[in-house]
């Protein structure tokens, strides 16, 4: 099976949106939501969705490690593994610096984990939670939470947990905390696009 699915707004793509799904899930889940955030933003913007590398154990979807229990030295090789990914998918038009990494659940904390020490153009990290040997370079990209008060599967406490580690950095990302469950609702897309667009410096047009 494919590692990667694609989908291409334009044959022009200046710009990148790698998306990496939750536990479970598989590569084709947050393509939706990807489709919505271009047409709403506009301009030559390239969707990757990348297929975590083991099947889950209950036989369908994928997980990036195992996570119950969760296997910590399995997610470090994990980490290692998506970001020589990313940079396999950096080309000239479209280096790492033209690129948002956006990433729900175990694919939020995968999008930390890996995404905070390359040269991103930006991070979205919804419902997400810290690997258990986090380190946050000194220079991270901007980076956009989203969790619900009432998440069932992964605590709020757990983004909670991220914002404080940035913010010892003095650095402010940008948060929405919102009345919900383990989930992107839809009232969040239009904070969302504002800030893939401030990412992408405005360039869209």
């Amino acid at each position: 099976m494919e590692e990667e699915v694609f989908w291409f707004p334009s044959e022009r793509s200046k710009f990148r949106i790698v998306l990496l799904h939750g536990w479970g899930a598989d590569a084709e889940d947050l393509m939706p939501i990807g489709r919505d955030l271009i047409d709403g933003i506009g301009g030559n913007i390239e969707l990757v969705s990348l297929r975590a590398p083991k099947a889950h154990p209950q036989g369908l979807g994928r997980q990036w490690y195992s996570l119950f229990p969760a296997d910590w030295e399995e997610a470090e090789k994990a980490v290692i593994d998506l970001r020589l990914r990313l940079e396999n998918l950096s080309t000239i038009n479209i280096p790492l610096q033209k690129t948002v990494l956006f990433g729900f659940s175990q694919g939020g904390a995968m999008a930390m984990a890996s995404g905070c020490e390359l040269p991103l153009a930006g991070l979205i990290v919804c419902s997400g939670y810290p690997h258990k040997k986090l380190k946050l370079s000194e220079s991270l990209p901007p980076i956009f939470f989203s969790h619900g008060y009432e998440d069932p599967v992964v605590p709020i406490q757990a983004t909670k947990e991220l914002i404080n580690k940035i913010e010892m950095k003095n650095i402010i990302p940008q948060v929405n905390l919102f009345d919900g469950g383990h989930e992107i609702p839809q009232d969040l897309y239009e904070e969302i696009k504002s800030f893939l667009k401030k990412c992408f410096l405005n360039k869209i047009n």
